[in-house]
Formats: C-alpha cells, sequence, structure tokens
C-alpha cells in the first residue's frame, strides 16, 4: 500500500520534468554565430588573425611571382622560345585552375583550416621539389603542381571573414594587401641578389621558407565557428567563440547557440540555384576579367622592359651589327634582368598599394559594386593610355597607376565573393571563382608576350575592352553585401 503514493509522487515528478523540458526552449534566450561574432566585436585575437591569415599572401605573392624573376634565367639555361616561357606561366595557373575547385569543395565540407594546412604542405613540398628540376618539362609539371597547392591559401581569406564583424571586414580584408605586396618585394629583392650569385634553385627554396613557418603558427588560428554551427557541431563552436571573447576581453551573448537547419553541403548546383544564378555568372565574368587585366599588367610591363614596345610600335630594337655575341645571335632572346630592370619592377609593384586608402573608403561608402565599377573602367581607360608616345618616366608612372587599380579590383572582389554566399557554399563560390580566375591567367600570358609583338594596340584594346565587360558586370550585380550580414545558409 506504500508503494502508491511513492509511484504517485514520481509520476508526478516526471510530469512536472517533462513540462519543464517543453516550457524551457520557449522561455530560454539563444544567439547565432554573427550575432556572437558582432557582440565580441574587434579584439587581440583578430589582430593575430590578421597577422597569420593574411602573412598567407607573402606565400602566395612569392610562388605566384617568383616565375616572373626566374623566367629570364631558365630562358637561358634551357634555351627555351617565348611560347615555351608562356607556357610556364599558363601551367601554374592551369594547377591552380583545377585545384582551386577542388579544395573549395572539400573547405565546405571538412572544414577551412584543414584545407588551408594541407594546401601549405602541399605547396611547400612541390616547391621544394622544383628547385631540383632536371630539365624544362619537369619544372613545367613541378610549377603546376605548386599553382595546385597555392590555390588553397583562399581559406585563409575566408577563415578571416565569417570571424570578423560586419563594421570591419571593409577594412581589414583590402589591408591584406599589404602582405601581398609585401611577398612581391620580397621576392624581386631576393632574385636581384640570390640570381646573380647562387642561382634560381636557391631563390626557390628560400621562397619556400615562409610558407613552412606559417605551417607551424595555424595552430594557433582555430576552424571557423560558421563553419562547425553549420556542420552541428555546436559545442567546438562554442568553445570558439568563448576562446575569442576571453582573448578580447569581451562578454558572450546570453543564452545558448543556435543550430541552424542541417543542409547539404558544398554542391556545386547551389551555385546556379535561382537565387544565386545571375551572381554566380556575373561574378565569374569579373573574376576571368580581373585576373586577365592584372597578370596582362604584370606581364606587359616585362615585355616593355625587355623590348621597348612602346609607342604603339611592334618593331625590335635595331641589333648593333658589331654586336656578334651568342645572346645578340640567340633566337631565344637570352637577356637577364639589369638592376635598373629589378628597380623599375618594384617601383611598378609599390603602386599594388597607392590606391588602397581610396580602395577601402570606396568599398565602405560606396559600395562593393560601384567602387569595383569604378576601378574597373579606369583601369580600361589606363591600358588605352599605355598607347601614348611618353618617357621611360611616363610609361613607368602609367605601369605604377595600372598596378594600383588592378589591385583594387582584386580586393574588391575578393571581399563581395566572400560575403555574398551563405556558410554552406563560401567555400565552394570562393574556389570556383578563383579556378574562372586563373583562366583568365592562363590567357594572358599569351596576349602579353605573344600578340603584344604582333600588335601592341590590337593586345591594348582586349585587354581594355574586357575592363569594361568587367566593369557593366559591377554595377549590374544584384546583391550589394555592403552592411549586409554573412548568410548561413541558402
Amino acid at each position: 500500500m506504500a508503494t502508491a503514493p511513492k509511484e504517485a509522487e514520481n509520476a508526478l515528478g516526471l510530469e512536472e520534468m517533462h513540462m519543464e523540458r517543453q516550457e524551457r526552449p520557449k522561455g530560454q534566450k539563444t544567439f547565432t554565430v554573427e550575432e556572437a561574432v558582432e557582440t565580441i566585436g574587434f579584439g587581440k585575437f583578430h589582430v593575430a588573425l590578421f597577422l597569420i591569415m593574411g602573412s598567407t599572401g607573402v606565400a602566395e605573392a612569392m610562388e605566384i611571382m617568383l616565375i616572373a624573376v626566374v623566367s629570364p634565367v631558365i630562358r637561358c639555361e634551357w634555351q627555351l622560345q617565348d611560347w615555351q616561357v608562356a607556357l610556364v606561366t599558363t601551367m601554374v595557373f592551369f594547377g591552380y585552375m583545377v585545384f582551386s575547385i577542388v579544395l573549395g569543395l572539400l573547405a565546405d565540407r571538412y572544414g577551412r583550416w584543414k584545407i588551408l594546412l594541407l594546401s601549405f604542405l602541399w605547396a611547400a613540398y612541390f616547391s621544394l621539389l622544383t628547385s631540383f628540376a632536371p630539365s624544362y618539362v619537369w619544372f613545367v609539371f613541378l610549377r603546376a603542381m605548386v599553382g595546385g597547392g597555392v590555390s588553397g591559401h583562399a581559406q585563409g581569406l575566408i577563415i578571416k571573414t565569417e570571424f570578423l564583424p560586419t563594421k570591419y571586414r571593409g577594412y581589414m580584408l583590402p589591408l591584406s594587401q599589404v602582405f601581398w605586396l609585401t611577398g612581391s618585394l620580397l621576392i624581386i629583392g631576393l632574385a636581384s641578389v640570390v640570381n646573380p650569385t647562387i642561382g634560381w634553385r636557391w631563390l626557390i627554396r628560400i621562397a619556400s621558407i615562409p610558407g613552412i613557418l606559417l605551417i607551424l603558427v595555424f595552430k594557433f588560428i582555430p576552424e571557423s565557428a560558421r563553419y562547425n554551427v553549420s556542420m552541428g557541431n555546436v559545442a567546438a563552436a562554442l568553445a570558439t567563440l568563448q576562446r575569442i571573447a576571453k582573448m578580447n576581453g569581451a562578454a558572450m551573448p546570453e543564452g545558448v547557440l543556435k543550430e541552424p537547419p542541417k543542409e547539404r553541403r558544398g554542391r556545386f548546383k547551389d551555385l546556379i540555384h535561382p537565387k544565386y544564378l545571375r551572381t554566380t555568372l556575373q561574378i565569374w565574368i569579373i573574376w576571368l576579367g580581373i585576373s586577365f587585366a592584372y597578370y596582362g599588367v604584370i606581364l606587359a610591363s616585362a615585355e616593355l622592359l625587355e623590348r621597348d614596345l612602346v609607342c604603339g610600335s611592334a618593331a625590335p630594337p635595331v641589333q648593333d651589327p658589331s654586336d656578334d655575341s651568342e645572346e645578340s645571335r640567340s633566337p631565344c632572346h637570352c637577356r637577364l634582368f639589369s638592376p635598373a630592370a629589378y628597380q623599375t619592377m618594384i617601383i611598378s609593384t609599390v603602386g599594388e598599394i597607392a590606391l588602397n586608402p581610396l580602395n577601402i573608403l570606396g568599398i565602405n561608402f560606396l559600395g562593393r559594386r560601384l567602387s569595383l565599377c569604378i576601378t574597373m573602367a579606369c583601369t580600361a581607360l589606363f591600358f588605352l593610355l599605355l598607347n601614348i608616345c611618353t618617357s621611360s618616366a611616363g610609361m613607368t608612372g602609367f605601369l605604377f597607376v595600372l598596378r594600383a587599380l588592378v589591385s583594387a579590383n582584386f580586393n574588391t572582389i575578393y571581399i563581395y565573393t566572400a560575403e555574398v554566399y551563405p556558410t554552406t557554399m563560401r567555400a565552394l563560390g570562393m574556389g570556383t571563382s578563383g579556378s574562372l580566375c586563373r583562366a583568365g591567367a592562363m590567357v594572358a600570358p599569351f596576349i602579353s608576350q605573344v600578340l603584344m609583338s604582333a600588335s601592341f594596340i590590337g593586345a591594348l584594346c582586349l585587354f581594355s575592352s574586357v575592363c569594361v565587360v568587367c566593369a557593366i558586370s559591377a554595377f549590374t550585380l544584384p546583391i550589394e553585401t555592403k552592411g549586409r550580414a554573412l548568410q548561413v545558409c541558402i
């Protein structure tokens, strides 16, 4: 008989517990990763994030720009023709194009941090192997593999984007251009000293050091909290946010971290979903055109310096009849960079940061679309201005401004692409865009080094026309991301 009251008491207790479970979620506060990132704000963690993830640009610039300073040396060593030199650059970007899509797909499924680490290990390994290349064919293959590894460096930008509060993204992400500039200047400076002394093989080995050092410090940056929570790993995301709040000396939002609905991840068909179809197609056009113009400027600069293709003249410089040296007789134009050529390269490279303050203001006050439209239109204009007969200093000035403009274009489209896609497809969106970007880079060498020799004004008009198309595409983009929160899913 005594068991009856006990059973009744237990039943009542279970009923009360059940009612508590039903009532608690209704009154319980919740917050999203976006709200947590905005509440925590900017602090020490973001400074470390900016320095470490931003430094991926140093390694990437050194590996990509390496070809520009090594090409004259391998041209002489292996007696290469123009198309063979151009093919080296093309194959680097071919590797980048193929792996960019694959690594973007993997990053959306397995995490940004893992793919970033894998890409650095891959690039460093094949870069070191390149320094032992016994022939031109091996050199081309190994550099293509390096390009594949470098394509994964874009995950560093995605991690930065997903941790930065909205109002800081338009300021901090363009400042990352400082790291690309640093890497470009570093490789040019090293080449001017290393190439004439211990040779290009040692230059490649030295250039791989920054990438190896970065691998050692990646452990200080966690996986994206947005990625973790979108995968259902709420505990890991919460631990990351709490760690950031502690480093920044800020408080976490009240309540429980909310998990979004499960979504299938990294599907290519999501990029052409009706909601994003027009945006994706226009972004691809812009990425292709910007890359075509950027590497076109770099390679055209070298062509202008080497062959004096100015004032619309396609005629090569007249050879001195008394000059009977092996270099003058070589059909491969074996001509190493002089100290003055390295100096000109440095000056034009510095131009990449000249418009950075104006670019930041434009991005944040005019918006991503209008800012990109203006810089692309100016790029088209300055390509045509290269045909004006001017002094060497004037030509250097035009190239300086062009490098500043094409760099600003890259800054803006990187930010826009990272912001416009939701977390479930952000890495894939960046990967496919990067792939199209390298398709433009693959074509650029043959325009700058082949067509420009045949028709200087024809090459400039082609570059300018592509920039005009990109300016129109930028102006008509359907979504403006200025001040817009990062989306989690479609």
